[in-house]
């Protein structure tokens, strides 16, 4: 799996809207929807502060398993 599709499917495990996330990052609902779609990707900063946000690591987030 890869970095979008992670990040969509961690959001609704948590049940949790693109409206809810955007305000928590204080970011766009279109940025998000460009992060779940493939269109762009987050900052370091901000891939950061989605795995605090999903209680995750970064390597899982993006998709990196060994």
């Amino acid at each position: 799996m890869n970095f979008s599709t992670n990040l969509k499917a961690l959001r609704k495990e948590k049940e949790m809207g693109q409206e809810e996330l955007a305000q928590i990052l204080k970011i766009s609902v279109k940025t998000i929807s460009h992060w779940e779609t493939g269109y762009t990707e987050p900052s370091i900063l901000q891939l950061c502060q989605l795995a605090d946000i999903f209680e995750t690591s970064i390597d899982e987030l993006v998709g990196r398993i060994f």
